[in-house]
């Protein structure tokens, strides 16, 4: 009579001889990986301008344009500007130059203790430096604003405070009522807004006292917290699944570039954004001053589209669509894309329809 094979020890051998076969496949993946190879942000641009730290850039051309007024994108303090240009095929940017827009973009730069004063006036300022630059150089008297997050936030002040300088204004996952996740059904919404009303007003002076700025590595933490699962589980579950494919390391590690980039906030700007509009909601109340003025929504005449996401568990959709009820210009547009905050930016359902709404929304507003 034949012995019975062991068939649980084969299995393990295979299984052995199967993970070694994947180890090695990784591992020759990964050593050739290097910094430089994690290239975010890497359409070409062109420095044009400079104050302080503060850079304004225009991409290169790269099809016949569509829309002749110039659109300047500024994004928030609390990101890098590389998340809208992560990768090639993942890349607003690249989507709106694809689609013959003449695009500008602000970048911040890496605020530090010597910013400790600056504050959101003087941020609204560098964007109005920087459109006064493009109306100069390229011959129009407007600029289409487009703002993203906190950006959208700049972007909607200073279209309050300088209607004649802004031809339309394009706004995504801005809040704009701090406050409207109070009522929101949805229990994932507004975990930020709740914890931030939290914070006592002496936490918020005793960190921007000692440190000048809040640290970004501070926000990154937040923003761990709010999806703890997803946080444990990337680098061994996420990471395990892509590590011995090329394409999909690169789409991952992009992604972890991006997140450990994350600035410094300055601590005056740091003060007015959370306890003027996050914990007093000072600018859907119409009572949030800039430079001496009061924000006006209803001061923005441009035509409005805003945009937001469904799933978005940061700036909640209620908070964005509050806009309606308060600009006074009535061309006023809303998208809800089906996706979260960050999934509307780097999710492939959202590659082609993002920039395709957007430029077929300018192309009718831009005679």
């Amino acid at each position: 009579m034949t012995e019975p094979r062991d068939t649980t020890f084969n299995s393990f051998l295979k299984y052995c001889v199967d993970y070694l076969s994947w180890f090695q496949k990784a591992a020759n993946v990964l050593a050739g990986i290097c910094y430089e190879h994690v290239d975010v942000g890497a359409t070409p641009k062109t420095l044009v301008m400079r104050r302080d730290k503060v850079e304004l850039f225009r991409y290169e051309p790269i099809a016949e344009r569509t829309v002749e007024t110039p659109v300047l994108i500024a994004y928030g303090l609390i990101g890098r500007y590389t998340f809208v240009d992560l990768q090639p095929d993942r890349s607003l940017v690249r989507g709106l130059l694809d689609k013959g827009i003449d695009l500008y973009l602000m970048d911040w730069g890496q605020p530090g203790r010597g910013e400790r004063w600056l504050t959101m006036d003087d941020y609204v300022d560098y964007i109005h430096e920087a459109v006064q630059w493009i109306c100069r150089e390229t011959g129009h008297d407007k600029v289409t604003l487009l703002g993203i997050c906190e950006g959208g936030v700049f972007a909607t002040c200073y279209a309050a405070l300088h209607p004649e300088k802004v031809k339309n204004l394009v706004l995504m996952i801005t809040p704009i009522d701090f406050h409207a996740d109070i009522d929101d059904p949805a229990a994932h919404h507004g975990l930020l807004n709740i914890w931030i009303r939290s914070l006592t007003l002496e936490d918020i002076d005793r960190m921007v006292d000692a440190l000048g700025v809040i640290p970004g590595e501070f926000m990154s933490s937040i923003f761990s917290l709010m999806t703890p699962m997803r946080s444990m589980t990337k680098y061994n579950v996420d990471l395990i699944d892509t590590v011995s494919d090329k394409n999909l390391l690169m789409n991952f590690l992009r992604m972890e570039k991006w997140l450990a980039d994350r600035p410094d906030h300055p601590g005056a700007a740091s003060l007015q954004w959370v306890k003027e509009l996050y914990k007093e909601n000072r600018l859907v109340e119409g009572r949030f001053e800039l430079s001496g003025r009061i924000v006006d929504l209803r001061a923005i005449v441009a035509p409005v589209l805003n945009i937001f996401a469904h799933d978005d568990h940061i700036i909640p959709p209620t908070c964005s669509k509050a806009l309606r009820s308060k600009i006074g210009n009535t061309d006023y547009r809303e998208i809800e894309l089906p996706c979260g905050h960050v999934g509307l930016f780097v999710s492939r359902k959202s590659q082609g329809r993002l920039p395709e709404s957007i430029v077929g929304w300018l192309q009718t507003r831009d005679g």
